[in-house]
């Protein structure tokens, strides 16, 4: 079966001012979270942290595969094996399935170990290529399209020449891996996450001229068939997406923040020439994950306004019978969220509804802090991490 993926690159790429829209789930967050990674239980569990099982993240990605509404499902490698490889989920569907290629340090956020997001990102690769098209070590030529034959690369730049050079090495390995073995790859560009007393005045251009710069050298058979960066605001996107037609933009959720944020973030960037939204907490925290797809759908495909999307949402629960996080007019407001894995929020914007709509600038960045465990009591550190889960799994 066609894939929609590459109807839309195609369309995208031959007119860039078409309507065309990519939406992706993003089911990799196990290769993150650990057993945070599936999202909370929909069960109540008063003050504990429950959470899903993996056998309930999968059965979720089936339904959401089935059900049609997203172009990509993004997992990692062991859930590959199982649903593409095993199962065959994909062999009848237009949704690609791809995997998380790499998992640099800056997304190691398991439980306790607490000092990974806050140190300079280091490369690193769980997952092979081989691993991800066909299970095993070393694929036959025949066996390449049994799994997967897309994957995500992530990289983050911290203005510090040797830590950026180590990640380029990596990068650049990589590249040639994936055009000698027929394996497309997107590019992930996060945000720095740790500059210490050199952090970039203007992030969003920092983020920007870094891809650039970093793609100028490489040819049109290395090259990623998009991007996923953080949505900096107007200015920046527009600026990225119309330098290059032929590089397409697209934006990663970050936390999950309100039902507008979702919506309005994915409209707005749209509107500014993104033509991709990758979308992990945003989709997974909702509370009922296949109706927010149907809207986000809906959203992206220029049938609804955000606001409406959010009422109409909220109607649907009502039908479900399903209790929803925050009343209508909480849900309505556009909050700060965060464009990083580990929660921190780098770029806050802030604005009610009837205001989001008016372009603008990317407000400052900020970075959160760690406490002084050292000086906090057992109950303080508890505390303090049972809060930390609520702002990462929302």
């Amino acid at each position: 079966m066609e894939k929609s993926l590459d109807r839309k690159l195609a369309r995208i790429l031959a007119d860039s001012s078409c309507k065309e829209f990519i939406l992706a789930d993003a089911k990799d967050a196990d290769m993150a979270f650990g057993l945070a990674a599936p999202g909370r239980s929909p069960e109540y569990h008063g003050g504990e942290a429950r959470f899903r099982t993996l056998a309930e993240y999968r059965q979720l990605m089936r339904e959401i595969v089935r059900q049609g509404f997203v172009d990509i499902m993004l997992m990692s490698a062991s859930t590959n094996e199982v649903l593409t490889i095993q199962e065959r989920l994909f062999d009848g569907s237009h949704v690609t399935p791809a995997v998380r290629a790499n998992d640099t340090t800056d997304i190691w956020l398991a439980t306790g170990t607490g000092r990974y997001a806050s140190q300079p990102s280091l490369p690193f690769r769980t997952a092979t290529i081989d691993h991800i098209m066909c299970g095993k070590m070393e694929c036959q030529p025949e066996e390449r399209k049994l799994g997967a034959d897309l994957g995500l690369y992530s990289v983050t730049f911290n203005n510090d020449a040797a830590l950026d050079r180590a990640t380029l090495e990596a990068f650049k390995a990589f590249r040639l891996e994936a055009e000698a073995k027929g394996f497309r790859y997107f590019l992930e560009v996060f945000d720095p996450n740790a500059c210490g007393d050199h952090p970039p005045k203007d992030v969003g251009r920092f983020v920007n001229d870094h891809i650039v710069r970093s793609l100028a050298g490489v040819t049109q058979r290395g090259r990623p068939l998009f991007l996923k960066i953080p949505y900096h605001g107007p200015a920046a996107m527009e600026a990225l997406a119309s330098y290059d037609p032929t590089l397409v933009v697209g934006i990663l959720g970050g936390s999950a923040g309100t039902t507008f944020d979702a919506f309005h973030m994915l409209w707005e960037a749209k509107k500014y020439g993104a033509r991709v939204a990758l979308y992990g907490r945003k989709i997974n925290n909702a509370e009922h994950q296949l109706t927010f797809i149907r809207y986000l759908r809906a959203v992206a495909d220029d049938e609804i306004a955000p606001a409406e999307a959010v009422r109409a949402y909220h109607g649907d629960l009502a039908k479900l019978g399903i209790r929803p996080h925050r009343s209508l007019e909480e849900d309505l407001q556009r909050t700060s969220t965060a464009s990083s894995y580990s929660g921190g929020s780098q770029v806050a914007k802030k604005g009610s509804p009837a205001a989001s709509t008016r372009p603008g600038a990317a407000a400052a960045a900020s970075t959160s802090s760690e406490p002084d465990f050292s000086r906090m009591t057992p109950a303080e550190k508890a505390r303090w991490n049972l809060e930390r889960w609520k702002r990462i799994v929302g």
